[in-house]
């Protein structure tokens, strides 16, 4: 009899794991598509508008520079110091701001919908705030990406202005791009478009309200 009691004993065991990790996946699954599903939505959404700002920006940025002055001449030389404004750090300013109000204006209406919880001016600051933040440190990145004396230069030799396809500043321009919409994104959802947050929390009823909701509750 003990030799019968050991198979059973071990299915015991299996079916408590499984039935463990079935709960652990359950949970798991909720937490992240029910709790926070509609942060991924904002996510996928902000996304797409800052996939469209891209080629906003960047077609800003190539009029500047087609119909403006060479990218790498001086703009202003900043006083008592050895360091100057280039043009392309104007080209890159003016495509943000061109961008920033393309991106404030589909976020607000279409990826958080907050037009009707708070007026435009009230957003629009936070968000020119962050935007201008992030410029300072795009504007940080793309001079690594620019200046001859960066190690993080991209190469004259491949990007030798060509073709637009090898035009530095197009490709320093969308890498500074790529690396602080991430930045924008968590400060715009935290600050900007707070007041739609918890809008669409999922709350869990309390096993007050459920018992109350029963059919038999009072008898």
């Amino acid at each position: 009899m003990s030799q019968l009691r050991i198979p059973s004993a071990r299915c015991a065991s299996s079916s408590k794991l499984s039935g463990y990790c079935s709960t652990v996946v359950k949970r798991l699954k909720h937490y992240l598509l029910v709790r926070h599903g509609h942060n991924w939505v904002l996510f996928f959404r902000f996304g797409l508008v800052g996939l469209s700002g891209v080629f906003v920006n960047l077609f800003v940025a190539i009029m500047c520079k087609k119909l403006g002055p060479d990218e790498n001449g001086i703009f202003l030389d900043l006083p008592f110091t050895d360091f100057n404004v280039r043009w392309y750090h104007v080209y890159s300013t003016i495509a943000f701001l061109v961008a920033n109000l393309w991106n404030f204006e589909l976020n607000r209406l279409w990826t958080f919908r907050s037009a009707k919880h708070a007026s435009w001016v009230r957003e629009y600051f936070p968000f020119l705030t962050v935007g201008i933040l992030a410029q300072v440190v795009g504007l940080g990145i793309l001079t690594l990406l620019m200046h001859p004396g960066s190690i993080f230069s991209l190469s004259p030799t491949f990007f030798d202005g060509s073709t637009g396809f090898r035009t530095r500043f197009y490709w320093a321009q969308l890498i500074t791009i790529a690396i602080v919409t991430p930045i924008s994104f968590l400060l715009n959802k935290i600050w900007t478009f707070s007041s739609v947050r918890g809008q669409h929390r999922v709350t869990e009823p309390s096993p007050e309200n459920v018992e109350s909701r029963h059919p038999t509750a009072g008898v």
